[in-house]
């Protein structure tokens, strides 16, 4: 070991190596316990929004992401390239409608939660997701949100409080903020 290397190893507060973070190699992550937590993407626009989903769907070990409707699917250098590779990690499924994906998930016991500002929505912060359940998140349209008839369908619509001008997140951003506050709520930590 070189006295650079030395040197580093006794540094407290120190970056650590690759190598170091013991992460699960793909064929490991196929095989782990995921939350049981899918996410249905309605429509995205954005290969590079998609692909941020599979790299938090991927640190939070969601089961699978189906993409639906408009939303673009792997193989995608724009994916890829915010993926870093979590697009091969991950389990996914490209369907036609999110209706289609949303009944079958339904039928076998799902329940449908929507990102979505409607009139009976619940806030994030309240809104207490059981570890014994099943979860279908569904994330819309960068610009017009779920769908009407998804959000019609849902279980639950929840939002996320927001206190600024704007009145959303970047979908990647709330992809990020629901799935965390899922996978700490129902015990995964």
């Amino acid at each position: 070991m070189s006295n650079f290397a030395k040197i580093r190893f006794m540094v407290k507060n120190r970056k650590l190596l690759n190598e170091e973070l013991n992460r699960l190699s793909v064929d490991d992550f196929k095989n782990v316990k995921k939350v049981p937590i899918v996410v249905v993407l309605d429509n995205i626009r954005s290969l590079n929004n998609v692909g941020s989903v599979f790299r938090t769907s991927d640190a939070l070990r969601v089961k699978k992401i189906f993409l639906c409707g408009i939303t673009g699917t792997p193989p995608q250098p724009e994916i890829h390239r915010t993926a870093l590779g979590a697009e091969d990690a991950v389990d996914w499924e490209y369907a036609e409608t999110t209706m289609q994906v949303l009944l079958k998930l339904k039928e076998l016991g799902y329940i449908i939660v929507s990102l979505e500002q409607a009139a009976q929505t619940e806030n994030l912060l309240s809104f207490k997701p059981s570890g014994n359940k099943k979860y279908a998140l569904v994330f819309g349209n960068e610009l017009r949100g779920v769908s009407q008839e998804v959000v019609d369908y849902s279980d639950v619509c929840i939002e996320i409080p927001q206190f600024g001008t704007k009145h959303s997140f970047n979908i990647s951003v709330s992809v990020g903020i629901v799935l965390w506050d899922f996978f700490s709520k129902i015990g995964m930590l």
